[in-house]
């Protein structure tokens, strides 16, 4: 099994063919909130790896860069986080996009019934989707993960009461069509190549 063929699913692997045979016109079924984000996430155009500690987050992580002959990169990212979390690989990081087109950061929600990431200026600053490079690699937590985006910003009022963050937006789309063009909250988006490493916390 490839590396980017490993499912999730609350603990559970989701089975391959369960994830590709429901049609992009089937209805919004009551199916757990992991299986609904592999559909459309995988739908979306995402990639990504379930990784059931920290030492599989990292070995996924050096697969990535190997894969694609980015041992000599720079890492783009606006957010402390991802510096801290593997401040133990031999990654170079830099917070001037100019010098890297690969973007790495977190985020603050998967949400399940797109297959979007929410993030805000916790992770982008004030940039737009279509500044950030063409490559993103997003580390997240099953804690994650909601079923709506109005979950999602219930969360966010919640989580910081004092000052909400900004520039809330999804990157859902990971090919502009017209469909995109139109969701406000995907402003600014465009296509982006996109890995996603996902830890089992639960």
């Amino acid at each position: 099994m490839g590396v980017f063929d490993k499912l999730f699913g609350g603990g559970k692997k989701v089975s391959k063919e369960t994830a590709e045979t429901r049609g992009e016109h089937l209805p919004d079924l009551k199916i757990p909130i992991d299986e609904k984000f592999t559909i459309y996430f995988k739908k979306n155009g995402g990639k990504f790896i379930y990784c059931e500690d920290f030492t599989e987050v990292l070995n996924a992580l050096q697969n990535i860069i190997s894969e694609n002959n980015w041992q000599s990169k720079l890492f783009y990212t606006l957010d402390k986080r991802v510096n801290e979390r593997f401040s133990t690989e031999k990654l170079a990081f830099t917070s001037n996009s100019n010098e890297s087109d690969i973007f790495f950061t977190t985020c603050e929600h998967l949400v399940a019934h797109n297959g979007s990431i929410l993030v805000c200026s916790n992770q982008i600053k004030e940039r737009k989707l279509n500044e950030l490079p063409a490559n993103l690699i997003v580390f997240a937590t099953t804690s994650q993960l909601v079923d709506s985006i109005s979950e999602a910003l219930k969360i966010i009022k919640k989580k910081y009461p004092h000052q909400i963050p900004d520039n809330i937006t999804t990157l859902k789309h990971f090919e502009l069509t017209q469909e995109n063009k139109n969701d406000f909250l995907s402003y600014g988006s465009a296509s982006k190549n996109v890995y996603l490493l996902l830890l089992e916390d639960y």
